[in-house]
């Protein structure tokens, strides 16, 4: 199972996370913990995120980023790989069909993998129509705010042969990650629990147990 390690200072449904922590000295730990990719928000209005925290990450790390904002317009691209980003989320709650799938051809261009966001199974349908290669599952539920890892188990059965899964949010428990795979998820997000702990690379190394880590500039 391969671990996207998340970077975010507060959240609108737990305030705020981590507002000492150093981004630079979180993401060293999270390599050195083995994980495979990282997630920095840069969203300020929600996440106190910055778009400048793009280049502090990739000068402290050599695992590819993604960019985890809510992307809405294509200069936004433009703005994530020239400040360091790998990968780009997209949200398929948000974005219109045609936006998911011009978004996807321009990420391309700029050399960008992109991680589409689906909450539910309309989301899904929309997201392999598009052409996404690669699915988050959100298991928070946007309208209640509730989180639930059932999400994922729902939707992973959907999705085809030969498409990267990663199940995103309320992931705490190394033995959630065993079911996770052992049902065909690729890959899972995990920010809040390890953004909480008090060795964040010891939290790692516990969560992506043996294997080597990701080196090139992919998200898993």
């Amino acid at each position: 199972m391969s671990l996207i390690c998340e970077f975010k200072r507060r959240s609108p449904s737990a305030g705020e996370i981590a507002g000492g922590i150093q981004l630079a000295d979180q993401v060293k730990a999270y390599e050195e913990g083995g994980a495979a990719a990282l997630s920095i928000l840069t969203d300020p209005g929600n996440f106190d995120g910055d778009l400048g925290d793009l280049a502090v990450a990739r000068a402290a790390s050599t695992l590819p980023i993604l960019r985890k904002d809510f992307i809405v317009d294509g200069y936004q691209l433009v703005e994530s790989a020239a400040s360091g980003a790998d990968a780009v989320l997209l949200i398929a709650t948000v974005l219109r069909d045609s936006r998911l799938e011009e978004f996807q051809r321009e990420a391309a261009e700029l050399d960008l993998d992109c991680l589409i966001e689906v909450h539910d199974e309309d989301d899904l349908v929309r997201a392999l129509e598009s052409g996404a290669e690669v699915i988050g599952i959100n298991n928070r539920n946007l309208d209640t705010g509730k989180v639930d890892v059932a999400t994922t188990y729902q939707l992973v059965t959907d999705v085809p042969t030969g498409k990267t899964v990663v199940s995103e949010s309320g992931i705490s428990m190394r033995e959630e990650l065993d079911e996770l795979e052992r049902v065909g998820v690729d890959a899972a997000l995990i920010g809040e629990s390890l953004m909480r702990a008090a060795d964040p690379e010891a939290l790692v190394r516990e969560f992506a147990g043996p294997g080597e880590q990701t080196t090139e500039h992919q998200i898993p």
